[in-house]
Formats: C-alpha cells, structure tokens, sequence
C-alpha cells in the first residue's frame, strides 16, 4: 500500500496534470464506462454518469465536485459522455486526463458507482462513499448507499482487505522476466518508465479490445 502511493501506481497511470482545485471539502466523482459488466450488474439506483454527478451533487451541495472522466470515455472508445452542459452545471472542476494520484493527493473524499478508484482511495485513507456494489463495499471499509450482497459480513481492516484482493487473490507476471512473479515485482515493473514505453503496443491493443467490448454482444450469444 505504500509502495502504491509513493509511486503514484493506479489502474491507469495517466500522467497529465491537476488543474487548479477551488479550496472547500473537495470530492472527487470518477467516470465509468456505462456498458461495462460492474455497472449493468453491480449498479444501484444510479446507472449513468450524469446521474452519479446529480447525486452527488444534490447530497452535497457545498463541496467541490471534481468530475474525471474515464480515460476510455474521453478517447471515444466506450459510453459514458456527460453533455458539456450538464457537467458545467453540476461539477466545479472536470479534471480531464489528469493523473489519479496527484488527485487523491487533493481531495477529502471519493462518491462512485462502482469504480475502481474507489479501492485505490480506500488503500490511500481517503473516506469513500458508494452508489452500487463493487467489490470493496460492503465490509465496513465504505460509505455504502446502494444494496450490497448480505453475504458481506466480515469486517476486515484496510490491510487486510489489501492483502485478499492485492496479494491473496491475484496472480502476477513479470514481462520481464516471463515468470510469475509477487505483487512487489509487478509494482517495480510498474514504476519503470521504460518498459511502460516498450508497452505502447499492449496499451494500442487494450484500447482496441476497449472499443470491441461495447459490441460483445455481437458474439456472446
């Protein structure tokens, strides 16, 4: 987890800057593709980004909204764009291709539907308040407003819940060394500015099977 932080790791490493944030209870409000499998099965009440930003602002109406759009959203490639309109009305700033963790370096609070930055804040002590149920909400670790499965009874400590979904759970591969490899060894491969320039390939790759997806189900049947 403090690997993570200092080296500004999250699920994308976008680089672009944060734009001036006005001074007030700042609450970051993350974008979702609006197809993807987390929001049509684990939503609640809120199922589109333009809902999530009047939720949040109805119940907050004092703070800083500070909208992201999802980086797949703003390149094109998957739905989920809030009208120019509706997102100056309801968001104070929209942090647009900024880096996620000079965000959460800046904010009091994250509200999501069921996006992953919500874990990524929980793992940096930022309070999270969730609008459907991803995989972190639930466990006494959230602010949850949406229904959650009863079966998330245990009440792990946030370095615990780290180490089931960070540690226990997944299996890592070094591409430098094509060999599984811990979640220390894929944090360093992570961090390495110059094997994330040989990985413009994979990254070209993922946005294609990204705009693909919004078509699935063209062939799942």
């Amino acid at each position: 987890m403090k690997s993570l932080q200092e080296l500004g790791i999250t699920k994308y490493n976008v680089d672009g800057g944060v734009p001036d944030l006005p001074a007030g209870y700042r609450i970051l409000v993350p974008g979702q593709v609006e197809d993807d499998a987390s929001i049509r099965l684990g939503a609640g009440a809120e199922r589109s980004n333009l809902a999530l930003l009047r939720r949040v602002r109805a119940e907050n109406p004092d703070a800083v909204l500070i909208y992201k759009p999802h980086p797949d959203v703003e390149a094109g490639l998957r739905p989920g764009l809030v009208p120019e309109a509706e997102m100056a009305a309801l968001a104070d700033v929209v942090a647009r291709k900024a880096s996620a963790a000079a965000l959460f370096d800046q904010i009091d609070a994250l509200w999501t539907m069921t996006s992953t930055m919500g874990f990524e804040a929980l793992l940096r002590g930022i309070p999270v308040t969730t609008l459907g149920a991803p995989f972190y909400a639930g466990w006494g670790l959230t602010r949850d407003l949406g229904p959650v499965p009863e079966r998330r009874q245990a009440r792990p400590d946030p370095v615990c819940f780290a180490h089931a979904a960070l540690i226990a759970y997944p299996r890592y591969f070094d591409p430098v060394s094509n060999l599984p490899c811990p979640p220390e060894v894929a944090i360093e491969r992570l961090s390495d500015a110059e094997l994330r320039m040989q990985g413009r390939f994979s990254r070209i790759l993922a946005k294609a099977q990204g705009a693909a997806s919004s078509y699935a189900w063209m062939w799942r049947r």
